[in-house]
């Protein structure tokens, strides 16, 4: 059933903001120079990369994931205590969705009691042309959905292009049937089943919440007596008590879960607001204040009771740990990425053997390091080892040339390169078994610099 209101205006907003968001954010684009994509939110799994604007992810940061994780898990938590389960009720994929297809619903078929009247009617061919239409348009936005998210995995315009000349990878098609079948099945049938039944966050947030949360809450402190408006008129004239609630069901009618909300706070409820404006619509009808259904606690409903004024707690400590933690990681991560390396480098010694003596007396240990180069041009390294004496040769395979006696390793532009490197120490210098050794590797240009350590083995 529509309603209209406040909160249903609220979800509408957030409806248009986060499908838009969903639908065009990857047409967007964004100039990162010559060599990079200039797709503005991309993850690129080909070339193991995910770009969100001017930040490039490369596999090894995937702790910025686990912020991510961490940050979202605790803004949950941080809504909850606030008003419920409001993620919920405005911005869960299964809701907005949801909405979306209940409103093509209503648009094709009628409100509450036309589509009543439809599924009583006998097959003819309005019925047919309207039930066939809402299934159309339901699978379109279905297709639509899937088809937006493989454009998230490839450069959206060209993907477009070859999807519709059937040119695209295999698996593209196999995402957008998969995503075409959940969201249709979803959000056009199972509907409130899913947060009932499906979803866990139902009840891990009924173990977060506590007393000081708003939830929406039926004042029964108001409503009760309940009756049908004749009957609490009369009551009224009378002198007996009489509650403002007039029986009308309008609250449970919109309620996309089929809450009905008198009957106290429930799990079933998704805290979206609608039996709010729903309730508020006829008391405003019949005369009466708005507010008989509110975001509210059981708690200010007994100090209405005893006389007091309501108290609304929305800064305490569990909110203020909760926002804390939040700040905390968001910092953290803005830290390592404003102060995170370009370059890269990792060595890995030879096991077998682990040092060779040659026919010279001189010991010679091998490695192999994989540098690393995040920028979108191609840069030059030099290579140098601390902590071996001074007269120690250090051999580059594959070396573009040398910076007094340090070889030059040049490494294309967002990619990497292994090289093979030995040094070499001359048979005069005494050196204990294991010595402990840093490379190091200096970008020519810019003079970043990155280092590893190792070890020099010997006799």
């Amino acid at each position: 059933m529509a309603t209209h209101g406040l909160f249903r205006r609220i979800k509408w907003g957030l409806l248009f903001l986060t499908l838009g968001i969903y639908y065009f954010l990857p047409f967007i684009r964004f100039d990162r120079g010559p060599n990079a994509p200039s797709q503005a939110v991309l993850i690129d799994l080909e070339h193991k990369r995910a770009y969100f604007f001017f930040i490039e992810i490369w596999p090894q940061e995937v702790y910025y994931l686990t912020g991510l994780l961490i940050i979202a898990a605790v803004a949950l938590f941080l809504m909850n205590a606030i008003a419920g389960r409001i993620w919920c009720g405005y911005l869960c994929p299964q809701t907005v969705w949801t909405d979306l297809f209940m409103f093509v619903e209503r648009q094709v078929e009628g409100d509450r009691r036309e589509r009543m009247a439809l599924d009583k009617a006998p097959w003819s061919l309005s019925k047919v042309s309207r039930r066939a239409a809402k299934h159309f348009l339901w699978l379109m936005i279905a297709w639509w959905t899937g088809g937006a998210w493989v454009l998230y995995f490839n450069n959206a315009p060209t993907l477009v292009y070859e999807l519709a000349t059937f040119q695209a990878p295999m698996v593209a098609y196999v995402w957008i049937g998969i995503l075409t079948a959940t969201t249709y099945l979803l959000a056009g049938f199972m509907r409130e089943q899913v947060c009932i039944y499906m979803c866990p966050w139902p009840r891990i947030q009924a173990a977060l919440t506590d007393e000081k949360a708003l939830n929406v809450t039926y004042r029964w402190d108001r409503g009760e007596p309940r009756g049908s408006l004749k009957q609490n008129q009369a009551l009224e004239k009378k002198g007996l008590p009489a509650g403002d609630c007039i029986d009308c069901y309008q609250c449970f009618q919109v309620c996309p879960t089929g809450v009905d909300i008198r009957n106290g706070m429930q799990l079933d409820c998704i805290q979206c607001g609608l039996c709010i404006d729903a309730c508020d619509n006829v008391m405003t009808k019949i005369g009466k204040p708005t507010g008989l259904i509110g975001y509210d606690t059981d708690e200010n409903i007994q100090r209405r009771i005893e006389g007091k004024e309501p108290v609304y707690e929305i800064v305490r400590p569990r909110t203020v740990i909760y926002a804390g933690i939040i700040v905390l990681v968001s910092a953290i991560m803005l830290y390592a990425l404003l102060t995170r390396d370009f370059a890269d480098i990792s060595v890995l010694h030879d096991r077998n053997p682990v040092y060779v003596t040659q026919s010279d007396g001189s010991i010679r240990n091998g490695y192999t390091i994989r540098l690393s180069n995040k920028r979108n041009h191609e840069r030059h390294f030099v290579l140098n080892v601390e902590g071996m004496p001074a007269n120690t040769r250090i051999d580059a395979i594959g070396a573009s040339g040398n910076v007094a006696n340090r070889p030059v390793i040049d490494v294309g532009p967002d990619t990497t390169r292994e090289v093979r490197v030995t040094l070499t120490a001359p048979v005069w210098e005494k050196l204990p078994p294991s010595t402990p050794i840093t490379f190091r590797i200096t970008d020519s240009v810019m003079g970043e610099v990155v280092t590893a350590n190792d070890n020099f083995k010997a006799p």
